[in-house]
Parts: structure tokens; C-alpha cells; sequence
């Protein structure tokens, strides 16, 4: 997966790619949990290093399959603990929409590129996970951090390793 992380944070801006292995996702609750937990020194329940951050809370699945509609949620959201994420070691986040101007800078600074996935497109997203499971936070419901393994699962660069990004 080292080998994967390293092209994925190559990639330029607007390059689309299918991402297949291990991803996690996290909402505002899980975020501020996880800096909660940060300020008060106590041991966080993931190592963020290298991993794929997607923010995305799923809806219930339905018998039989592995999880619920996963669309994106508006990134701007977490941008207040996206250093954080950057700090712990993150390789990309996957999300919606524009991010603030200092997000940029961040995904400069630590090379950490910010991909885009289909809005609106929660069904079709829900067909490219191969399983899934909560990891922490489970009293956070939808919110909580959430392992997911995709086959396929598809994205855009929206702001590569240099600062290009597709937004205007």
C-alpha cells in the first residue's frame, strides 16, 4: 500500500483514479473526538498514518448488503481539524466540495492530497465497498470511524500535492 500512497500523492489535479484497499471514514463528531482526545494526551483507538480519510457517515444497510448509501459530505466541515489529521500522518482525504484557502497551503506543507468523489451518488459509491465495519466511536452512530474496504471506488484529484486544485 506504501507504493499506492506514494503515486496517489503524485497524482495532479483533476486526474481521475480508482482507489481499491483500506479506507476510513470520519464525520465532525469522530473529528472532534479524536482532537478531544489529542488535547487530554490520552491514546486515539486508529493510527491515522498513511491512511485514506473519507468524510462520509453511511445510512443503515439494508439486509444483505455491506453498507448503506456513503456518499460525501461537504469537506468544509472538517477543515478546522484538518491539520490534525495532516499531524497524525494522513495520506489523502476524500470528500465534496471547495476547501478553505489555508487547506491548500496545508496540503502543500504536508503533501497530503484532498480527492473528490460523486455527490448525490451515495448507491452507486455503496456498490464499490467490500466490506465494512465501525473501529471506534460506535456511540457516534453514523459518525463514527468506520473501516472500509473498496474495490474500484472512484475519485478525483481536487487539490494535488502542489496546491493546483479544479476549483475556481
Amino acid at each position: 500500500m506504501d507504493k499506492d500512497i506514494d503515486q496517489l500523492r503524485k497524482s495532479k489535479a483533476g486526474i481521475p483514479l480508482l482507489i481499491n484497499g483500506t479506507i476510513y471514514s470520519a464525520r465532525d463528531a469522530a473529528h472532534k473526538r479524536l482532537k478531544e482526545l489529542i488535547e487530554k494526551g490520552e491514546p486515539l483507538p486508529i493510527d491515522l498514518k498513511n491512511r485514506i480519510l473519507y468524510y462520509m457517515g453511511p445510512t443503515p444497510a439494508k439486509e444483505g448488503n455491506v453498507i448503506g448509501s456513503c456518499g460525501p459530505t461537504s469537506s468544509y466541515r472538517m477543515d478546522d481539524f484538518f491539520e490534525m489529521t495532516l499531524e497524525l500522518g494522513i495520506a489523502a482525504s476524500i470528500g465534496k466540495g471547495s476547501r478553505a484557502p489555508f487547506v491548500k497551503e496545508l496540503i502543500k506543507k504536508y503533501k497530503s492530497p484532498y480527492l473528490i468523489t460523486i455527490g448525490g451518488a451515495g448507491a452507486y459509491l455503496a456498490k464499490c465497498v467490500v466490506s465494512s465495519r465501525v473501529i471506534a466511536f460506535e456511540d457516534l452512530g453514523a459518525e463514527a470511524i468506520t473501516e472500509l474496504v473498496v474495490k474500484e471506488f472512484p475519485v478525483i484529484v481536487g487539490i494535488d500535492f502542489r496546491g493546483n486544485q479544479i476549483f475556481t
